[in-house]
């Protein structure tokens, strides 16, 4: 490792040192930008007799700007206590039955594994199988970009031979996600009815906190950030093998004018092809670039470029957070649409930008539809604004809640004096 180091050069070095700091971070699921978001699973307990209770699961993404995608969208699984099964569901089902004993009775359990792993439904389930805020596919919008999608439930009923035990070793199934053991929440669930005028009690509710790491989604990043300005006749590309090298094992590339290979063929409806990306130095399926335009007497102009690099998939309702002082003093977003984060920040210097629906919320597969682009108009703020040291491009951009890497400080474009 030492000799590898010795060849790359000192700048090599300093980006290593940096993903490396930056997967220490990762790694312990600390999102300085989102600090308490998660995904949390409740179960209520809302009847129970001698063998068999009825639960009504929910699942709350809490993150602002990190949202569950399909394919796969979100699986969630548990381990049983004992011999616990599955009779009946409403709004999900499991995704295999198992094999079910012929002493349970007819028709037999919906599921009757030790480990089930439970998937939502698709839109165009019947209305006879579903249940409120389920049959999205798996999808979970961030809590900033629709709160109202951001919430998923489904309905079951379980039979048990002993006392209620609560399941343990839950997982939630798309990749970064750490879930802990569930927890009695006292007092339990109240679920409204009748628009508000009467309240129904659970008789339990446990609470189960994930936590996501994007160093456990994936082993390098997926995305990266480019820079430039008017004054300026220096681009400063995102750094080299960011995301992956040319040639690297387990990565492909596609060279311009190049066929494209065939797609890989899987009986699994949800299954998601790896990345498959145009060749670039980066290698990043994602690439965002941020242009400083133009600068007047009280306002500055920035262009925002995302392109998607990635020729095996769109990127439907995709956000785009900064953290960026100036923030702060936005005037106007032309393109995208724009809700500041303050939540857990002292200060309002992160916002979260998305598509405008059936314009540009949709970044397409790479080609000549793949990259949306925004101008913002910011007010200078007297005695804080300066192009000076890099004060005017952003600290942190995460792309869908993955958090982009940065050139190296040293390499941003420079004022003409300095």
């Amino acid at each position: 490792m030492l000799a590898l180091l010795r060849g790359l050069g000192l700048k090599a070095i300093c980006l290593f040192i940096f993903f490396i700091i930056l997967s220490c971070l990762i790694v312990d699921a600390y999102d300085p930008l989102d600090i308490s978001g998660n995904v949390t699973i409740q179960w209520d307990v809302m009847q129970e007799d001698s063998s068999m209770y009825n639960a009504d699961i929910t699942i709350y993404n809490y993150q602002q700007y990190r949202h569950i995608e399909w394919p796969p969208g979100w699986r969630l699984s548990w381990e049983w206590a004992a011999n616990e099964v599955i009779w009946q569901m409403q709004g999900a089902e499991a995704k295999e039955q198992g094999s079910c004993n012929k002493s349970l009775g007819t028709p037999p359990p919906h599921c009757c594994l030790k480990n089930p792993v439970i998937i939502d439904l698709q839109p165009q389930t019947p209305l006879t199988k579903q249940a409120a805020n389920c049959c999205r596919g798996g999808v979970l919008t961030s809590m900033a970009q629709d709160m109202s999608k951001s919430v998923s439930h489904f309905q079951m009923s379980v039979g048990f031979i002993s006392n209620f035990t609560m399941p343990s070793h839950f997982k939630f199934g798309t990749p970064g996600y750490t879930c802990g053991e569930a927890e009695e929440v006292v007092p339990p669930t109240k679920i409204p009815e009748d628009g508000g005028r009467r309240w129904r009690q659970a008789l339990r509710t446990y609470r189960v906190i994930c936590s996501y790491s994007q160093f456990r989604a994936a082993p390098a990043p997926t995305c990266c950030v480019s820079l430039s300005a008017f004054y300026s006749e220096t681009i400063t590309l995102c750094p080299e093998c960011t995301c992956g090298c040319q040639g690297q094992p387990g990565l492909s590339c596609v060279k311009k004018g190049q066929t494209l290979p065939a797609l890989p063929k899987s009986k699994d409806p949800d299954y998601a092809p790896p990345p498959l990306v145009n060749c670039t130095a980066h290698m990043c399926p994602i690439h965002v670039h941020w242009h400083i335009k133009q600068s007047y007497k009280e306002y500055w102009r920035v262009k925002i470029t995302m392109m998607n690099l990635n020729l095996h998939k769109n990127y439907t309702s995709w956000n785009l957070a900064i953290e960026h002082p100036n923030l702060s003093h936005l005037v106007e977003s032309f393109s995208f649409n724009y809700k500041p984060i303050t939540m857990d920040r002292p200060i309002n210097d992160t916002g979260m930008f998305w598509g405008i629906q059936s314009f540009n919320d949709v970044l397409m597969q790479s080609g000549e539809n793949g990259n949306v682009q925004n101008e913002m108009l910011l007010r200078k703020v007297r005695g804080i604004f300066t192009f000076d040291a890099g004060w005017a491009f952003p600290k942190r951009v995460y792309f869908n809640g993955e958090n982009c890497v940065m050139p190296l400080p040293a390499d941003y474009p420079k004022l003409p004096n300095e």
